[in-house]
Parts: C-alpha cells; structure tokens; sequence
C-alpha cells in the first residue's frame, strides 16, 4: 500500500505529497484515523483528496495510504431495504454499532458477508455466456427477484454452477474463458464514476406513468426519459418527489437525498417504511434504495452520492427492470461541487460554480435510457432520472437549472404562487413542457384513446386563452367579456380545480390511471363543445354556469377507479342538459 503524507488540509480538501504513480478518482485513507477520501488532482507527486469525512483534527506530516482503486459500490442480494449514505455505508448498521453519530474512520461493508441467499441457477454446466448473461436469481425481497449475473468483461464456458444457499462471496460458478479460470460470486464491485455498460439505447415509447394528472396528461415522462423540477422553497419539490417514488410505474425505485436538510431526510426515512406498494400491499421499501446525504453531513459526500445512486440503477436497469431515480436535490450537489472546486483553486464560471458544471450535469443524466443490456437473451432495461433543483428565491435563470435544461426533455416549473394558492402539484402549466409528447403519441392512442392527444392539445388552449382573458378582465371587467369568451374562463377553471389539481392524501385522488385521465378530461371538455353549441343557439351563459351537472363533473374525480365508466355516464347528463338550456 503506497504511503504518502499530508501537508494542507482546508476543510474537505488534503493535499498530501509523495503519491506518484497514483491514478485520478483513487480512494485514500487519511491519517491514521482511516478516513475515506478519493483524488480528485494530481500535481507531480502532490495529491488533491476530497475526504469524505470530518477533517476536524488531522493536520500536516500524518499520513495517507492509497488503495490503488477507484470509489466503488458493492453489488449483489441485500441492496434494497437498507438505508446507504453518499459513499455506500449502511447507516442502520452503523447506528448499531456506533450509536445516533457516525464515528469518523468507521468502515462497515455495504452488503451483509453473513447472511446466506437461496441462489436458483437458471444457467448449466457447458453452457457458453457472456458478460451480462443472467446465471440465476436469488429472492431478494418479496417484491424484487435479484439476478445474478456475469461481470461485463467477462466470457467463457460454465465448469461449474451451484444451487443452495450462499453468502454474497461464495463461489456460486466457476467460468473458463480464454484467459483462465473466473470465480464468480453473487457480489460485483463497480466504480460510480463510470457508467455500466450496454449494448444499444432506445427510444422511449411507453410513459413512466405516475398518477398524477397534470404529468401524465400534459407533460409525460417516457420510461427512460429524464425530467427536472426545479422550484422555490414550499413549492412541493420533496411532496413531487415522494409521491413519484410511490405512484411511479417502475420496479425499483432509487431516491437519493441529496444535501437535502435533515428534518426533510428524517421525514422520509420515517415515511418510507410505513408506506405501501399501491400494487401489491407490500412495504415499499421492498423495492426502495434509499441514499441519505443530509447537508450537515460532510459536503465531499454529498458529491458524490448522486453517481452511488445511479450506479445502483444501472445495476437493477442492467437485470431488465424498469428503474426510476429520485435525486432531491442536483443544487446542493452542485453547491458541493462548487465548494471543492473553490478550495481547489480553480477558476470560477458563473456565480461560482466549476466551468465543468454543465458537464456533470449532463453526465449525470445521461446515463438514464431506455437500454438493451448485455447478455444473449436481448432484454430491455429502463432507467429514468428525476432530478429535483432547488434554485435561490426560484430563480430560474440559476446555472444549475439552465445545465439541467438543456440536457433533460421535461420541465416541470413548480411555482409558489400556485402553492400558496394552496393548488398542488404547484406546477405550472404556462412555463412547463415535455419532449417525450411525440414518442409517445402512438402509444397514448392505441393504449388510452385515439382522441387523447386532441383533447391534451385543446385543454392547453383553453389555459392559455385564459391567462389572456384574465389580463382583459383585470382591465375592464367580466361584464366586457362575450359569452363564449366567458364559457372558455369558466371551463379552463374547471380543468383547473377539478383536473389538474389533486390532493396528494385523498385516499382516492392520490392516484389516477392514464385510462380514468382520459375520461375526466373529456367531460370536461364534452362539457364546453356542448356548451358553445347551446351559446350558439340562444342559450344564457349565466344559465350554463347554473347548470346542476357542473357540481358532478367537479366531484368526478374522486370515483374509484373500478366506477370509472361512471364518468363516461355523466356526458349523457352533460348533453341532456345543455339541450335543456339551449330549447329554454
């Protein structure tokens, strides 16, 4: 082990010489207390090392010891339902042996080398594969089937292959290859910086649906698509994300708390277990990892949780699940980046933050994707990245939203004006938009209704024709308006209250289906194309607004889902009595 000894050290950053011949992103152990670090400059013989731990009381002469390895994450059975910090340490273990406080130096192994697994090959003895070949599958969870699968670089014959009950680093199969004997285990070791391999991305054509009407309807997500929602504070950045953790159509949900305060962190490790799986009953930490980086937690951590978490995803996407990242929140991990890139001297881009900020920032995101993962049997893996930001007083001209959007495809805007209007989700249909809408145009047809994208398109013609008509009324009065131009108030504020606003702890309205979507949107709007045909005839806007079916049409939404040809019902009643009003 190469040894090398400290001569600066400002906050999180070390400078230690005598470390020739070590590589870019190597972890260290700093003095003799161990703490974690990792390179992140070389200079000659001089090392800059991020510590990803207190540096309080380590000073010049002590020493450094390399490890010769990039940071890594363990891989294998155990990774769902434990709780992780930024490098990997498993936090309930650690309260375990330590106690409420992390003890600097305390190094425990993220995966349990006790506990055995039931491993049921797939593979047999002769058999040719490949890097990324499924050898077989342990339970994991009762939600999550783990496969266990060969390393991507390695490829060979199967000597032998065994069934029963492992640890994570038995020998569960032994490969022959060109270039000898692999021992394979049920634990890969891989480093977070670089990205998993695959074969070929796709395009994503199925929506990562979450139940909530105001994303799915106006601004989808594809599954393996990329999605920020950047707001200001109380605008329900954390309440989007939690509900997309629970409701999402994905598999495995990886949500990474990312410098985030601590009584919001503490919230969600106290509502996480108690939650359930909407689909099958079960705890949703059956299939939830959760990466806890509180911003009191060591700042150097806190940059590089984000590349654990999705190192994490590409391993469960690699399987052939669909994987969907919650990170809350890409400022602060930005902020970190902008703290070490200050203490490393460099030369500051805008307000601060490292030139190479835009960089990171599409790194990141763009190892999400729609993937065909490695192995002989071409299967699909899907892994999609919600990134929440948290700009200062929501400025939205903030660097780190402007690199965010110009790498990802959906912009949810959040905005504090509709929070404090008390309409959640808070987001904005005015400033939003999706880039996913015309990959998914032909799923969304065959799928919900030929006519779903129509009715998308006029809802959002009516919001915007409202907030015109809002400026005309504020001027000179409702009383200037015509008829028709009162009717478009009065239905774009029903798609408002009655569609696009949901509440998040209605047993019912917490989620809606894609299918249950599509029919309250085409109410509503059944309900305008008859009125505008009865306006056109003689009929009274006035006796329109007094119409008793606008009262069913406003409840519509918290029909369970099973009634949901009920709303289908309600046009009968809509056309039946607009007619009314129309022969008055």
């Amino acid at each position: 082990m190469r040894k090398g000894r400290i001569v600066k050290v400002s906050g999180p950053l070390v400078v230690a010489e005598g470390m020739s011949g070590s590589k870019m992103y190597d972890v260290v152990r700093v003095s003799d207390k161990k703490l974690l670090g990792e390179i992140i400059e070389l200079k000659g013989d001089l090392a800059s090392i991020q510590v990803y731990e207190e540096t309080g009381g380590i000073g010049p002469e002590e020493p450094v010891y390399s490890t010769d390895e990039p940071l890594s994450v363990e891989l294998g059975p155990g990774l769902v339902e434990p709780i992780y910090d930024g490098i990997q340490r498993p936090l309930d273990l650690i309260k375990d042996l330590v106690g409420d406080y992390i003890t600097r130096g305390v190094s425990l192994p993220a995966l349990s080398r006790k506990k055995k697994w039931k491993f049921m090959p797939e593979k047999k003895k002769g058999d040719r594969v490949t890097g990324g070949d499924i050898l077989g599958e342990v339970q994991e969870t009762s939600l999550v089937v783990h496969k266990i699968m060969v390393p991507p670089d390695i490829e060979g014959t199967i000597e032998e292959i065994k069934k029963g009950d492992f640890t994570i680093e038995d020998v569960i199969c032994r490969v022959k290859s060109d270039d000898g004997l692999h021992k394979l285990t049920m634990m890969q070791r891989w480093p977070v910086r670089i990205p998993r391999p695959y074969k070929g991305k796709l395009p994503p054509h199925i929506p990562l649906t979450t139940g909530q009407r105001v994303i799915d309807t106006f601004f989808p997500i594809g599954k393996g698509g990329t999605a920020c929602c950047p707001g200001p504070f109380g605008s329900g950045k954390t309440v989007i994300q939690h509900q997309l953790a629970k409701w999402a159509d994905a598999e495995i949900i990886v949500y990474i708390g990312c410098g985030e305060r601590g009584n919001e962190m503490t919230d969600v490790l106290l509502e996480f277990p108690e939650l359930k799986d909407p689909k099958s009953g079960e705890p949703l930490m059956k299939r939830t990892v959760l990466i806890a980086n509180t911003s009191n937690m060591p700042v150097a951590a806190r940059e590089a949780s984000v590349y654990t978490g999705i190192t994490i995803a590409e391993y469960f996407r690699d399987m052939g699940y669909s994987v969907a990242v919650m990170a809350d929140s890409t400022s602060r991990w930005a902020e970190a980046m902008r703290e070490i890139s200050g203490r490393l001297e460099e030369m500051p881009g805008e307000e601060g933050y490292p030139a190479y900020l835009g960089a990171r920032v599409a790194e990141f995101y763009e190892r999400a994707g729609r993937v065909t993962c490695l192995g002989s049997d071409h299967r699909e893996g899907t892994l999609s990245v919600i990134g929440a930001v948290s700009p200062p007083g929501g400025d939205l001209s903030d660097p780190v939203v402007q690199a965010t959007l110009r790498v990802v495809k959906v912009f949810w805007s959040l905005e504090d004006k509709l929070a404090a209007r008390r309409h959640f989700p808070a987001i904005s249909w005015l400033n939003s938009y999706s880039l996913y809408t015309a990959d998914l145009r032909d799923y969304l047809k065959k799928e919900v209704g030929e006519d779903f994208i129509n009715l998308q398109r006029d809802a959002m013609r009516l919001l915007e024709e409202e907030a015109e008509l809002e400026e005309i009324v504020r001027l000179v009065g409702l009383d200037a308006l015509s008829p028709s131009d009162r009717l478009v108030l009065e239905v774009a504020k029903s798609i408002r209250e009655d569609f696009l606003h949901q509440n998040a702890y209605h047993e019912i309205d917490t989620y809606t289906s894609l299918k249950k979507q599509y029919n309250l949107l085409k109410l509503i709007l059944h309900f305008y194309y008859c009125s505008k045909e009865s306006l056109q005839k003689g009929a009274s806007i006035t006796d329109i607004e007094k119409l008793k079916v606008r009262e069913k049409i406003a409840r519509a939404k918290y029909i369970i889902e099973k009634d949901a040809d009920r709303i289908t019902d309600l046009e009968r009643e809509v056309e039946k009595e607009t007619k009314a009003v129309k022969n008055a």
